[in-house]
């Protein structure tokens, strides 16, 4: 009887195996300091106001963050693949409008949620052509149609503005009701977060994203279809930007012609103190998130502790070059760890 011994994997398969596993690592740690920063914030917070916890307290945290979270996971699949939509304010602003346009004349809740996301969802088809098909960079696309999106809100919407007593009062309920101190708004957001990171994770096209914004050109090599991946990404990160209009009409029962204005900043703010890379290929949903619920938190966070609001945006400012700055130191130890591990397996 013959005994061979099994086939070793091509040394080349070992440092790539290595550097993903350190990748993942290093950005699994980033998402912890941000956990572990929030929980401390929030900590110093209750010792210097003994009521900043309390049932209604947490409920207001968790309601504060829902919409950001909602945009910045849509947000992150557009980033992931080296991209950026920053049309997203004015998406949620014209997709609330419309939701509530068609509620004041005694429409069904759901089908307005439906109406928005549909907005979004047409919104984010334009921009997926426009930098797929077109060829046209993200940033100058979806700047052209941020302003776009947002004259048409100006004239539709005009002097006009949707309030609470114009929508139907269970609509208004269950914008600001939940069980106990989570809102049924967080519950929505949390499920859609927790259905995209598994589809990031277990699907193909999910994992695809990932190998475009990595490289598009090796990609593209590969097979992938990139530019089908890209406006999906797009309509995706439209249809959320819709679905959080319609929450913003749930919360705040208050729409007007400026709802949604300079809010693609933050929602990039977010993305990128979250850990996605914003030039594509690392990061996931869930850091994005934690940056969301850290970045809404400081506006609660100040003010219980006595601080003016006015340093909201500074901090914001700050955390934002930090973590752009702690993704170039990672990306140059990623890259010092390829060249050894190469180095080392010949």
């Amino acid at each position: 009887m013959t005994v061979t011994a099994p086939e070793k994997a091509p040394a080349a398969d070992v440092p790539k195996a290595g550097a993903t596993r350190l990748v993942d690592r290093i950005f699994k740690m980033r998402e912890l300091a941000i956990l572990l920063v929030f929980l401390v914030m929030i900590g110093i917070t209750q010792a210097g106001n003994s009521e900043f916890l309390s049932e209604q307290g947490i409920k207001d945290l968790l309601l504060n963050a829902t919409i950001l979270v909602l945009v910045a996971t849509g947000q992150s699949l557009v980033v992931i693949t080296r991209n950026v939509d920053l049309s997203v304010g004015s998406t949620l602003g014209i997709s609330a409008f419309a939701a509530g346009t068609y509620l004041q004349g005694g429409g069904n809740p759901v089908v307005a949620v439906l109406l928005a996301v549909l907005t979004g969802v047409g919104f984010g088809l334009l921009n997926g052509a426009l930098v797929s098909l077109g060829q046209v960079p993200a940033l100058v696309v979806t700047l052209g149609t941020l302003y776009i999106i947002r004259g048409i809100d100006s004239i539709w919407v005009g002097s006009r503005q949707i309030t609470a007593a114009d929508l139907p009062g269970g609509f208004v309920d269950f914008g600001s009701g939940g069980i106990s101190a989570v809102p049924w708004l967080a519950m929505i957001a949390l499920a859609v977060l927790v259905a995209t990171a598994y589809y990031l994770k277990h699907f193909g096209s999910g994992r695809e994203l990932y190998a475009l914004g990595s490289n598009p050109e090796a990609a593209r090599l590969a097979g992938i279809p990139v530019r089908k991946r890209i406006l999906a990404a797009y309509t995706f990160c439209g249809a959320l930007a819709g679905l959080a209009g319609a929450l913003y009409l749930a919360r705040f029962g208050n729409v007007d012609s400026g709802t949604g204005n300079g809010y693609e900043l933050t929602v990039v703010s977010a993305v990128v103190v979250g850990g996605v890379v914003f030039t594509g290929g690392s990061g996931s949903v869930y850091g994005a998130a934690l940056g969301a619920l850290l970045l809404t938190s400081i506006n609660s966070v100040l003010p219980a502790l006595g601080v003016s609001s006015v340093w909201v945006l500074a901090i914001n400012g700050i955390l934002l070059i930090l973590a752009i700055a702690v993704d170039r130191i990672v990306a140059l130890r990623v890259a010092n760890a390829l060249k050894k591990r190469n180095a080392r397996h010949g």
